[in-house]
């Protein structure tokens, strides 16, 4: 098969290389999935660049990328071959493995592997590992949100717009920030604050007769932590996916005692089992229904991996780049 791999960490230029690799074989409890679409998030670039704290390799050679969907076409002892030639979508392709969905195939375990509708197309199916399913777990990690007021920062993001449309979905009311018009218009909610222009406390507050919001879907925790204070009602939830602004940053503790306030930091890749498959059971009814929009932005195929995971690493781009295999 065909894969891009890198062997050290650097820039994607220089460690990234398109080559030939032996086709695994699926394992008991294994699928072999013969992968169509295989998304890049900034997850994947930092991990390639050897951006983490402490990074170090873990492997000889790496096959890059977590997100990716194609079509099951062997399966390992012990799995449903009711599951042969299933078209899914694929989670934790690359988390504490070597090899990810950046080749022609991969094996996995077959829980890994969700059932992907007709109706949604693979590249929309590459968007769902990481960014639907961390906007899905924000929301709705402490039950419905039906009734409630949620502030979505950045919601022309890949995760806040899915939130956007997830929260809208549970019967919230959707207040989000964005740099610009046109990127309000992407985030696709209806009422928005231009964090660029305005003041968003003061924007919030006006938006809400004053009440402030129920819970906040977070994108930068350390440089919007002052304004989520002073927005989040008493008993409220924060749950942030990043922090990206200080990786450490001071916490106002006793200003979130005071209003008894949830934060909650969240990784998707370690979601437990119960959590995911309720996400997954949420999403997959919405794919059947055919409600979310996706993001997706073309980034060529396999032998455009190094100038895909530019554009992610440029932050200008609004979705998720996704390689066609």
């Amino acid at each position: 098969m065909k894969a891009i791999t890198y062997r050290g960490f650097g820039a994607a230029a220089d460690v990234l290389e398109l080559v030939d690799m032996p086709t695994p074989e699926p394992a008991p409890g294994e699928v072999l999935i013969r992968v169509q679409a295989s998304g890049i998030n900034p997850s994947d670039v930092k991990l390639r660049g050897g951006a983490r704290p402490g990074a170090v390799m873990q492997y000889p050679v790496v096959i890059p990328h977590s997100d990716g969907a194609g079509v099951i076409e062997a399966i390992g002892a012990g799995v449903n071959t009711a599951r042969l030639g299933q078209r899914v979508w694929i989670w934790n392709g690359q988390w504490q493995r070597a090899f990810g969905t950046g080749a022609e195939y991969i094996a996995l375990p077959s829980e890994q592997a969700v059932h992907l509708p007709d109706t949604t197309s693979f590249a929309e199916g590459a968007c769902f590992g990481i960014p639907a399913m961390t906007a899905w777990y924000a929301l709705y990690r402490d039950g419905p949100i039906t009734d409630k007021t949620v502030l979505v920062t950045g919601g022309a993001g890949t995760v806040g717009r899915y939130a956007c449309q997830m929260a809208a979905l549970g019967g919230a009311r959707v207040i989000t920030t964005v740099s610009s018009g046109d990127k309000a218009a992407h985030s696709g909610a209806a009422e928005w604050i231009n964090y660029r222009t305005q003041d968003v406390t003061e924007a919030v507050m006006d938006l809400t007769d004053g009440a402030g919001v129920d819970r906040i879907v977070e994108v930068d925790f350390a440089a919007n932590q002052g304004t989520s204070l002073s927005l989040i009602r008493p008993g409220g939830t924060i749950a942030s996916y990043a922090s990206a602004s200080q990786m450490s940053p001071e916490l106002d503790f006793y200003g979130f005692m005071f209003k008894n306030i949830r934060l909650h930091m969240l990784i998707v890749y370690q979601l437990d089992a119960a959590a995911r498959r309720r996400g997954e059971a949420q999403l997959s009814q919405w794919l059947e229904q055919d409600v979310l929009s996706h993001a997706v932005v073309p980034g060529g195929g396999l032998a455009d991996a190094a100038q895909a995971h530019a554009m992610v690493e440029a932050g200008q781009k609004l979705g998720t780049v996704v390689l066609e295999v």
